[in-house]
């Protein structure tokens, strides 16, 4: 069930790769809880565009940022001017990521530093340009990192994403350490297998049937599933919450 509460009326967050999938999700659920919404995306401004009719559809604010968060001038520039432009930033998602699969003797130098950069630098970049910004949000600064089940558990074939996603629960515990005595919380949320495009285009029906057989609830994720819990993290009730990862994966890892 969407929550449809206004906890984060007046709080402004950003949300990377949010033009579709989980990060639109993730928007629109904090839009519906009152919060302005900076949509972000890398290429697809028609997607972002759509993004910020749904999550105004779901009764919050929402305005575009184009920026690739693996270029870290682009971030810093891009961060600077959210805090201008939008009087502030509350709340920071870092979703952005993209999965480059292939096993590991064939995987190249260049498929490598994509998945990385892109997943794990992404995330450094945006934390660290919006720290300082963060820091004066009132002793309610968030910072939620999108990981993933195979960052705990591994999988074949995934090396590199595993790699990142699993570098990137470092980051949060190291985050929340640093950030936590002026009252910023950071934590991770590691979905499992999500209904998305890129879902869609990695998991053939076969795989699929075997992979739902090794999930509790016997279903794969919503999108929404992970939205929800977003906007939990980002609200007034997860404010003792830091360096955690929360699991939305449907029991297929506890």
């Amino acid at each position: 069930m969407a929550i449809i509460d206004k906890a984060l009326h007046g709080k402004v967050a950003l949300v990377t790769g949010a033009s579709r999938g989980i990060g639109r999700a993730i928007a629109v659920a904090l839009g519906q809880r009152g919060a302005k919404v900076i949509i972000n995306y890398a290429t697809r401004e028609d997607a972002a565009r759509e993004a910020v009719t749904a999550v105004e559809a779901a009764g919050g604010q929402a305005a575009i940022a184009g920026f690739d968060v693996a270029n870290s001038a682009q971030v810093t520039e891009a961060i600077k001017a959210i805090g201008k432009d939008h009087g502030g930033l509350d709340i920071l998602v870092n979703n952005a990521g993209v999965a480059v699969n292939g096993l590991l003797l064939r995987f190249s130098d260049e498929q490598w530093q994509k998945t990385l950069s892109v997943n794990l630098g992404g995330a450094f970049h945006c934390t660290r340009a919006a720290a300082s910004l963060l820091l004066r949000a009132k002793g309610a600064g968030r910072i939620i990192n999108i990981t993933s089940v195979v960052g705990e558990q591994g999988n074949a074939g995934q090396a590199a994403y595993a790699a990142s996603k699993a570098g990137l629960i470092g980051l949060t515990m190291s985050t929340a350490r640093e950030l936590a005595s002026r009252g910023v919380t950071c934590n991770a949320i590691a979905p499992g297998f999500i209904e998305t495009d890129m879902t869609a285009e990695h998991l053939p029906e076969a795989q699929r049937a075997k992979l739902i057989e090794q999930i509790p609830l016997g279903k794969i994720g919503g999108a929404a599933d992970v939205g929800d819990a977003a906007a939990f993290l980002a609200g007034p009730e997860a404010g003792y919450i830091t360096g955690q990862v929360l699991r939305v994966n449907g029991g297929m890892l506890m």
